[in-house]
Formats: C-alpha cells, sequence, structure tokens
C-alpha cells in the first residue's frame, strides 16, 4: 500500500530530516514549562524541597489545627445555642408554674379547696388572746 501523494525522496533528504528528529527527542525528554523550569532551574530544586520540606509539613499540621479549631468552636456555638433555648423554656415553665401558685393560694381558691374536708370560713374576725404576767404563773 503505497500512498500516492506521498513523494519518493532520496536519501540526502532522509539523512536531512533524521538529524533534526533526534534533536528534537532530546528536547522531547524535558519539556520546558513552567514547572519543569521552576524545579530545575529556578528557584525550587530537589535540594532546596527536601531542604523546605519540615517548614511544609509544619504548615500542614497548623492548617489541620486551624481546621480542627474551627470545628471545635462551631460545636460550642450549637451547643451554647441549645442550652440558651433550654433555658428559655424553663423560664417560661417556671413563670406558668408560678402563676398558678399564685392562684391558687388566694384565700377564695384555698376556701373552695377547703370546703371539700368540711371546714367553714369563719365570718367573725379573729380575736385576740391578751394573757397579763401574773395569770399565766
Amino acid at each position: 500500500m503505497n500512498n500516492q501523494f506521498k513523494q519518493d525522496k532520496t536519501e540526502e533528504e532522509l539523512d536531512q530530516e533524521a538529524e533534526p528528529m533526534t534533536e528534537q527527542s532530546e528536547k522531547a525528554e524535558l519539556p520546558k514549562n513552567f514547572f519543569t523550569l521552576m524545579f530545575t532551574e529556578g528557584v525550587i530544586s530537589k535540594e532546596s524541597a527536601t531542604h523546605l520540606l519540615p517548614f511544609i509539613v509544619f504548615v500542614a499540621f497548623l492548617a489541620m489545627i486551624y481546621i480542627g479549631n474551627r470545628h471545635f468552636a462551631e460545636n460550642n456555638i450549637r451547643d451554647i445555642d441549645k442550652l440558651s433555648k433550654e433555658v428559655k423554656e424553663l423560664s417560661w415553665d417556671f413563670k406558668t408554674l408560678k402563676a398558678d401558685l399564685m392562684l391558687k393560694s388566694t384565700q377564695t381558691e384555698v376556701a373552695k379547696e377547703v370546703d371539700t374536708l368540711g371546714l367553714i370560713e369563719p365570718n367573725e374576725p379573729p380575736k385576740k388572746i391578751v394573757i397579763r404576767e401574773n395569770e399565766f404563773d
């Protein structure tokens, strides 16, 4: 299967094309982009990366502590909100129970409750008993 559009090339042309191919294959080993320049020729090399490794680990550790602290703070805020709602609810219960107690301790309410036991409220005011010093001996 021959290609009709392909022209037959002489050996000289093939040799000339073969030389640039070897140069391109060497360049293909390390493409020149930002990262390869940065890691081979630039600021960061293998030696400096290994030298900076403890600092990078330290920064990662601080980041994990920061994230954990944030989660802890958010959980505390949720707990505080939950407890404040519970305190408000208990305060409302206390106020309603106090109002009920005040109502039940009035004279008319006590008279209604005691009436079932057979006790009646006196109509005349109470009398003061006076004891003199000589009478008590």
